[in-house]
Order: C-alpha cells, then structure tokens, then sequence
C-alpha cells in the first residue's frame, strides 16, 4: 500500500514538473529566437503546445482524482460525544446464549434453506463466513428469524452463542455505541474487567477492543446475533476476525456491508399468515372461516406480530367468531387512522388487545412503555407499575398471554419496540408528568436493590447505610451471597446506566447522583472504568446543577479512585485534591478522610513519600476522632508502606501490625492478606526469609479464598523475590511467571512490570544477558508511562549491572546515577545502598579497587543504618575483594568472614559459598 501510494505521489509530482515546463514552452512559443532541437518543433506548433498543456493538465486531475479516491477510507467517525465527557455512560444488553426459540415459529424455509447452505458451503470450502443481515419492515419477525435460525445452527457452533440488542430503533433510547458493546462482549466471555482497555480517546479505545474481540475469537467457532443495528458503522468493530464464526445481523434497514448476505424477510404469504393464526389461536381450522381469517390477516399486512396478537385475542374470547374478531379491527383501524398504512395495520392489532385488558393491566402496561432499560424483570416491573410484586407478577402472566410482551430465559420480559412505542403514546395521550413519574419509581427500586447488593460486595466494616431517599419498603430480589449480588448487579448493569441516561435527561439531578455512588462499588471491581469515568463525571456535573457540595465530593473522590485504577495518577491526584476541599468545605470528615486515604495511595504509586505519609497521617487522626476502625486501619496499612518504601522498617512493621490487628478484629479478610504480603516485604528486606516467605504464603492463600487474582499476583512476585535471594532460582522463575502470567491476563500494567524486572534479574544471574536487557527494557519503558519513579529506579539499577556486564560501561554509568538519583530523592535508602553496591563491583571489575572501595562503604554504612543486613553483607564483600586485590589476603580476611556470617544468618548461600571459595583459595 505505501509502495503503491509512493509511486503515485512521484508521477503526480513528474506531472507537475512536465507541465510547469509546457507552460513555459507554451508561454514562449512566439519567441523570435529559435530554440535548439525537438524544442523547436514545439515553437513552430504553437497551437499544438496548447493541446499539450491541455491534455496534462486533464490527466493530472484524474491522477489526483483517483489518488484521493484510493486512499485509505477514513475511520467511520463515532456518534457526538460531548467534549466534557458529561453522557452517562451506555452499556450493551449481552445474552451469554441465545433467547428462547419460539414454539410457533412461522414457516420460513426457504429463508432457513438460504442461510443453512451458505454456513455449510463456507465451513466445507474452509472460506472465510460472511456476515448474514436479515432486514425486513418492523414486525415483520426479523430477531425471531435469527433466534430461530441460531438455535437451528448452534451445534455448528460449539464454542458459544451471544447475542446483542444494540438499540438501534428503540424508541427513549440510544444505540448502543461500538465501544461499550465491545467492553459487554468481552465481560460476557470472560475477560477481566482490568484487562478490557480504557481511556479517553473514545476511537483508540474502540480499536484495542476491536482488536482484543478479535482475538478472543480468532480460532473460534462462536455465533453471534447482532440484533437490531442501527447502522453499519456502529457493528463493524463487532465483527469478528477469524473465518469460524458466523455473525447474523437484524436491521430495520438495509447495511452496507462488505462480503455480506442478505437475507430479506418479507411479510407473510397469505396462507402461511392464515396457518399461523389457526396455530395461535388455539382452536380447529375446521372452526374458521378461512376466507375470514384471509381477509383478517391482509388488515394486519400478514405481519407475524400482528397475526399473532389477532389470534391471542380470538382464544381469549371462546365466543367471538373470526368475523366477530374482523369487525372489531376494522373499527380499531378506522380509529387509528391519522398513521400511516403500515403502521395502522399493526397498531390495530395492539390496539385490540389493549383494550381487551382490565382497567389496571392497562395502566401497567402504559407504565412498561416508560421503563428506560431493555429487559426487566418482576421486581423492576412492580416498580415501573406502583404496584406490590405479586401483583407485578399476574399483571406480566395477562400481558404475556396477551402476547404484548415477551418472554426471556431467566424469568425476564421485553417489550418489542413497536409495543413500546404505542404503549408510551398511550400514556401521552393524557400529557401528564407519568413519564417522570415512572423513572423516578424504577430508578428508586434500583436504588434500593443497589444497597442490598453492596452490603454483600464492600468490605467488612465499611459504612453501607441506605442511600438518602430510599424507601426501604420497596421490594427487592433476593440476594443471599456476594455471588448472587455480583450477578445480579451484572445482569442489570445495562439497565441500571440506562435508567441514568433517562434520569439525565430529564434533568432528575438527585437521582442521577444517588445512582452513581450506589453503582460505584461495583464498577470499582467490574470495570470497564472508563464506563465508571463518564458516570461520576456526569454526577459530578448533577451535583454542580444541585449545588450539592456533599455529593460533589463524593463524585470526585469515586472518579480519582477509578482514574487510580486506570493508571492516570495526575487525574487522579487532581480530583481526590479537589474532592478533600468540597469535604472540608461542608465538614464532612468521613469523606475527607476517606479522599485523603486515596490520594496518599496515589502518592506512594508515584513515589510522592512525603506527601503520600502526610495524606494517611491526616486521615488516620480523622479515622480515630471517628472512631471509625475500618477507616485506621486501611491508613495504618497504607502508612506502612510508605515507611517501608522509604526504608523506615521498624515504623513500618509497627504501623502494619497494628492494622493486621484490626482487620482481623473486623474479620475483613481483604485487608488481613494485604497486611500481611506488606509485612512480608518488610521482614525480607530485614533478611527474615523463613518469616517473610510464611507471610507471603499467608496472604497468597487469603486471595485465594477472596479469588482475587490480581493480589495472588503481587503475594506471588514477593514470594518469588524471597526464593532467589535464598538460592532458589528455579523456584523463583516459576511464580515470577505464574505472576506475569496473571497481570498480563489481567491487564494489570505496574504488576506486570513488576514480574518483568524480577524475570530480568533471573536472566542475569543464569547468564542470559541478551534476554536481561531485553526484558528490563521492557519493564522500564513500563514504568515510565505509568509515572512509577520507584520502580523506574529499580529497573534503572538492574539495566546498569547487565549493562556493564558487556561492557556498555558508560550507559551503566548513567543508569546507575540516574536511578540514585531518584532513589534520594523518594528517600529509598535500602535502594540507594543496593544501587551503590552494583556500581562498586562494575569498578571493581575494571580495577579499579580504590574508587570501588568508596562506593562498597557507602552503601555498607546506608545498610547499617536502616538495619538492611543483605546489602550489609555485600558491601563488607566488597570491601574484602577490593582489599584483597589491593592488599593481599590477609588484609580482606576479616571483611570477607564478617560478610560471610551475615549471609549465612540470611539463608543466602549461592553468596556466601562463593565467598567460602574465595577465603579457602588462600589457604590453598
């Protein structure tokens, strides 16, 4: 392609040159001077010089006619998304498996023929499947087709079926965008909320999970009903890559799509819409009048839906006739005249089985017309309808007899878009506030069913009191279990955002805010956060209209906790900042100390130790003015670390045991394993092995109870430090990589830097120094986008010794004082003296035992004055080398034995048998 392109901008640019000089030529032509050769032809043809010009100017505008043509297409520009990131973010309604087929499917054979043969031909020839659209006029049976047509093809799909409402032509709510489809797809089969890629570039982040979609089914045979698309721009990114899998689309319209089949449904043939209703209608056809029910299905255009609700009302009514059921919908159609043919064909239809219903079913389901999600279940019903479950539950038992809803797996119900667009004309008709009033009822039940969900899903001790204006009276399903509660919470999501675009739109601030905090929990732990992001910016925005200081606060402070969770700490630092000042401001301590807590983990991420200890030394005071010992704890924990990350370790162990000692107090199993990994770290740095590895293994099985893969991660790489600081190298390898494993699986970047640099220190030290350089490069590069200083440095320090193991003596150089020079200034003592140590052996190595000796002592009196006995030891080590190349060996012995001691005392033996060596080739 950037061949193709090159060669045509150069005959473009030939063809300009050629015809600048015909213009000249042209320009000159009655020159009296005669020019020299076949120029002066062209003088003496002054009229055919113009042809020239002419016909060159003529083929350098096809030329760039069709350069401009050829081009690459431009990217399908996503749907307007405000500039402000303000929209309540969407999410996809995803069925893990297929909706139920119907029983009375419609004969549609040579349909089912169309598509049957062409899966076949394309999984016999091993050709890529192209994508099937069925499109055909509304309620013509387009997604029953395709549900049908699934379950028909599903053992050809061993690998899974999915299917999507994408919203394309729901009337109150907006298509589904490619993105937040994508981001419901990739949850639905199994990716990790932090592995599914964020940000704010709407576009990127459409492509990487495009990208990821793409690979998750790359060698898959999986079935996919993308049903009700907006447009072809909007499920392109959806289409998988690989050629197993077939995609069937549903559109009102027809899509342009590349490599596509088109499948038309058309209405009825009159027989088969005349079988149909005899089906339905629950009576012989010896009973009916055949030409009566042909005329009766032609006013409904022999359209499935309405046959279906025509038959429906005749078995409801054992003594109508056909012609009884005819003249009522003849009248019904003369009463809907103002609509449009098509449209009064079918709306007759649903006009005859409203108002069939009692006075209360239509009430109810009028009220169905307003609910902003997808589908519902009785719960959500009730609400929508004012009315107590049980009642809820008869009320959608009449509808669906009345087939004016349908019914899904998992006792659910949906509305078709039709049946939804006439239910909320008849609820207008009236013109008053119902609408409002019936979104602000659902979106108080989930408000109240949200509360009960988070009471399973925070933490032991956490504050969970009812957020304000839940009534909680109000009936909600039953969720005995963090398992049950994280489904239920998966299973609404959808509708659960829905119900807060709509409370947006209407201007319904409060709700909009209570909403996003209720759900804030659970997007902390599901993801996808930029979803999160665009929620608690919108809340924010609410409370801005409210002038609700208290819930401004808490919008923020949730938005700097998800932009913490995605990596962007200078987002995040900014809106914990501003959320601690809204809290002073109103005198809400509890916030404000919750705001401080976050920002000060912020600080220890970016290595800001100072300002990271005085953040959790601040909330800790206000947590224990509080009295609030969830609170002490988790700034007592996150205290710690900072004191162990600055090489304090006798205030770090002090800090974390007493927060091991609430949260197991509290029984808050999360905290306990993270006390104990941190403590872990810390008796390891203190050279307690055998302690350190108990810890370790402590906290690694704890994440597994919790199923928390990403800290079983983190227990495992510390683990993995224990066992190649004691010898055990192979050992070491095998969790480094369980451990990379994970986070790349998970998308967790910094762990998975983590494993990198502790995989390229293994490198080193087997010999593979090719591969050492590699892969801290790769950690490196890591660090740096994630504006993770420590780890920077870390890594900086490692590069420097491979570095000089091959002689790039001045690029170790530089490493090693770049990574001193960030390790002061984070106050990394214990690093600054490990760094020190490497730089002493890389001057040892090139004889230079006196400026070697200098930078050993350094760090042996850093080490002794932090209590760091392993760098302890290999400072006294090299000290006894360079005293015994500069002095002799008798000279180093008493270095060398004192180093040989210590690490003895640590366990590390590969260090001290080599110092063994050393002092017995003395004596030898």
């Amino acid at each position: 392609m950037r061949l193709r392109r090159g060669v045509t901008i150069a005959v473009v640019a030939a063809g300009g040159a050629v015809t600048t000089m015909l213009v000249g030529l042209v320009t000159n032509a009655v020159s009296e001077s005669e020019w020299p050769g076949w120029l002066g032809w062209l003088q003496r043809h002054a009229w055919l010089s113009f042809a020239l010009l002419g016909g060159a100017m003529v083929g350098l505008a096809v030329l760039l006619a069709a350069l401009s043509e050829t081009r690459t297409p431009p990217r399908p520009t996503e749907p307007p998304h405000p500039e402000d990131g303000l929209e309540p973010p969407g999410a996809a309604l995803v069925l893990r498996s297929l909706p139920r087929d119907t029983a009375a499917f419609t004969d549609r054979s040579a349909e089912l023929e169309a598509l049957v043969r062409s899966v076949r031909v394309s999984q016999e020839s091993g050709s890529a499947m192209p994508v099937h659209v069925i499109d055909g006029m509304p309620g013509v049976g387009k997604t029953t087709f395709a549900v049908h047509a699934g379950h028909v093809l599903s053992e050809r799909f061993p690998d899974g079926q999915l299917f999507v409402n994408l919203n394309g032509h729901t009337t109150g709510r907006a298509p589904v965008q490619a993105n937040e489809a994508l981001a419901s797809l990739l949850a639905a089969t199994g990716v990790p909320a932090q592995r599914i890629p964020v940000g704010d570039d709407v576009g990127a982040v459409t492509e990487a999970r495009a990208a990821m979609w793409r690979s998750r089914l790359a060698d898959k045979k999986a079935l996919l009903i993308l049903d009700n698309a907006a447009s072809y721009q909007q499920l392109e990114p959806l289409i998988p890559g690989g050629s197993g899998c077939l995609v069937l689309v549903t559109s009102r319209k027809r899509l342009a799509a590349y490599e596509e089949v088109v499948l038309p449904v058309a209405a009825l043939p009159p027989e088969h819409a005349v079988d149909l209703f005899v089906l339905l209608s629950g009576r012989s056809a010896d009973s009916l009048d055949r030409a009566v029910l042909t005329n009766m299905v032609g006013l409904c255009g022999h359209l499935p839906l309405g046959v279906s609700l025509l038959a429906a009302r005749l078995r409801h009514h054992p003594s109508w006739s056909a012609d009884d059921l005819r003249a009522r919908l003849v009248v019904a159609q003369d009463r809907l005249g103002e609509l449009r043919a098509g449209e009064r064909a079918v709306a007759a239809a649903f006009d005859l089985s409203y108002r069939d219903l009692e006075p209360d079913q239509q009430r109810f389901f009028q009220r169905l017309g307003f609910y902003p999600g997808t589908d519902f279940d009785v719960h959500a019903g009730a609400a929508l309808g004012s009315v107590p479950v049980a009642s809820a539950r008869g009320e959608l038992d009449a509808l669906y007899d009345a087939h004016l809803i349908d019914e899904h797996p998992g006792s659910r119900y949906r509305l078709h878009d039709l049946l939804r667009d006439y239910a909320r004309g008849l609820a207008d008709e009236g013109g008053t506030m119902e609408h409002v009033q019936a979104v602000h009822r659902v979106c108080t039940y989930y408000l109240a069913a949200l509360a009960v969900a988070n009471g399973h899903i925070l933490r032991s001790g956490a504050v969970t009191p009812a957020p304000p204006g839940v009534d909680v009276r109000v009936e909600t399903p039953p969720m005995e279990s963090r398992t049950a509660a994280l489904g239920w919470l998966e299973n609404e999501r959808a509708n659960v955002l829905a119900c807060i675009r709509r409370a947006h739109s209407l201007a319904l601030h409060e709700l909009v805010i209570r909403m996003a905090a209720a759900m804030a929990p659970f997007l902390r732990q599901a993801g996808p956060w930029d979803q999160a992001v665009s929620l608690h910016r919108t809340a924010a925005e609410a409370a801005r209209h409210t002038g609700d200081r208290r819930a401004l606060a808490g919008a923020l402070a949730e938005l700097g906790v998800v932009r913490r969770f995605m990596g962007a700490y200078p987002e995040a630092t900014e809106a914990l900042n501003e959320a601690v000042t809204e809290y002073d401001a109103v005198g809400e301590r509890r916030g404000k100390a919750d705001a401080l807590n976050q920002v000060g983990i912020v600080w220890y991420m970016i290595a800001d130790n100072d300002a990271s200890a005085g953040a959790q030394t601040d909330a800790l005071a206000l947590y224990r003015e509080l009295g609030d010992r969830l609170g002490q704890a988790n700034a007592l924990a996150d205290l710690g670390m900072v004191r162990r990350q600055t090489s304090r370790f006798d205030a770090a162990m002090e800090a974390q045991t007493e927060a091991l000692s609430i949260y197991r107090e509290l029984g808050d199993r999360y905290g306990e394993a993270n006390s104990l990994r941190d403590l872990g770290v810390v008796h390891c740095l203190l050279g307690e092995y055998q302690l350190a590895e108990q810890r370790h293994r402590e906290a690694f099985g704890i994440y597994q109870e919790l199923d928390d893969r990403v800290h079983q991660a983190y227990a495992l790489n510390e683990l993995g430090v224990v066992r190649r600081l004691t010898g055990d190298l192979p050992g070491a390898r095998e969790v480094h990589s369980a451990a990379l494993e994970h986070y790349t699986e998970l998308g967790e970047r910094f762990g998975r830097a983590n494993s990198l640099r502790h995989l390229g220190v293994l490198d080193r030290m087997e010999g593979n120094i090719t591969e050492a350089i590699r892969v801290l490069g790769d950690a490196l590069g890591s660090y740096r986008d994630l504006g993770s200083r420590g780890g920077e440095a870390a890594a900086l320090g490692e590069l420097g010794v491979v570095q000089g193991m091959v002689a790039e003596r001045e690029d170790a150089v530089e490493a090693f004082q770049s990574s001193l020079e960030i390790l002061r200034e984070l106050g990394d003592r214990c690093g600054e003296a490990e760094v020190l140590n490497h730089w002493g052996m890389l001057l040892h190595a090139s004889g230079e035992w006196a400026a070697s000796r200098e930078y050993f002592e350094q760090a042996l009196e850093l080490a002794r004055d932090i209590r760091c006995p392993l760098e302890e030891a290999r400072g006294l080590e090299g000290i006894g080398r360079c005293e015994w190349m500069a002095d002799g060996p008798a000279r180093a012995e008493v270095s060398l034995r004192e180093a040989l001691a210590v690490y003895r005392r640590l366990g590390a033996n590969g260090a001290a048998d080599a110092v063994e060596r050393l002092l017995a080739s003395q004596t030898g």
